[in-house]
């Protein structure tokens, strides 16, 4: 079973991988945390990490590149909870989290307003929640771009300069350790969508 789960994971690795030769992956890649950002569940950062150990010296290109997408995304998601709340962004809210988690996070706006972006935008909080209530508690536009700018590139430029650093080392543990890096990946989606519900 261990072997079978390392080459699971060996696999994804290499699609994954194989994905980064595709002659439409800016597109692709932007277009994942442009998702991720508003009603993707999966958390993108795998993808950003083994773009930038492929090719590390594209780091903070890629780390830009997934500030680009996760902003789009958030915008989409603000006007979703601005314009569309009762048509799509409630539907999105029961689908991924609760009301009253909800509700909590409506509560972080009434208090700490853009603090709430800059902290949920770097932190493994899923950011659909973010930019959908800031749009449904009319947080102002351009602050909350600023905002979502700041920390999701912070994070992301972050993450691409460790992989960067050591990329070697990852694809090291990723051969030898495949079966707990999937455990991992497993864990942070289930935090993900924990933190969310």
């Amino acid at each position: 079973m261990r072997v079978g789960f390392r080459n699971l994971v060996q696999k994804l690795y290499q699609k994954l991988s194989d994905f980064c030769d595709h002659r439409w992956f800016t597109f692709g890649f932007v277009g994942l945390f442009w998702a991720e950002a508003f009603f993707f569940p999966i958390p993108m950062d795998p993808l950003l990490i083994i773009a930038t150990v492929k090719r590390p010296h594209k780091a903070a290109y890629y780390g830009l590149l997934a500030m680009l997408g996760s902003v789009l995304g958030g915008i989409c998601g603000y006007f979703l909870g601005l314009w569309l709340w009762d048509s799509v962004g409630l539907k999105l809210i029961h689908l991924f989290t609760t009301p009253a988690k909800f509700q909590k996070v409506c509560h972080l706006y009434q208090n700490y307003e853009y603090w709430t972006v800059l902290a949920g935008g770097f932190t493994p909080f899923p950011y659909k929640a973010i930019t959908i209530s800031a749009g449904f508690c009319r947080l102002s536009f351009i602050p909350f771009v600023i905002c979502s700018a700041i920390s999701r590139g912070t994070r992301f430029i972050l993450v691409a300069l460790l992989a960067k650093q050591y990329g070697i080392k990852i694809k090291h543990y990723i051969d030898r350790y495949g079966i707990i890096l999937l455990l991992l990946f497993k864990g942070l989606c289930l935090i993900s969508i924990g933190l969310l519900k």
